[in-house]
């Protein structure tokens, strides 16, 4: 029964996503509303992002960036 367990995945704020980035939080947002990220919205309405979906655009970007 333990295996069906599984821990919630993390959100991380626009700051902390436009710290990983280096870019203003506000450019996190923008992305958000291009659809270059998804985001889930807080009953406050604040966003919110996938821990695992910003690391896999982070880590496509660093690719990108090595290719070029």
């Amino acid at each position: 029964m333990a295996d069906t367990l599984h821990e919630p995945e993390k959100l991380l704020t626009p700051s902390e996503v436009a710290a990983i980035f280096r870019v203003d939080p506000k450019t996190v947002t923008r992305w958000a509303k291009v659809g270059k990220l998804s985001s889930i919205r807080t009953l406050g309405g604040h966003r919110r992002f996938r821990e695992l979906e910003v690391m896999a655009l982070l880590a496509d970007a660093q690719e990108q960036a090595h290719s070029a």
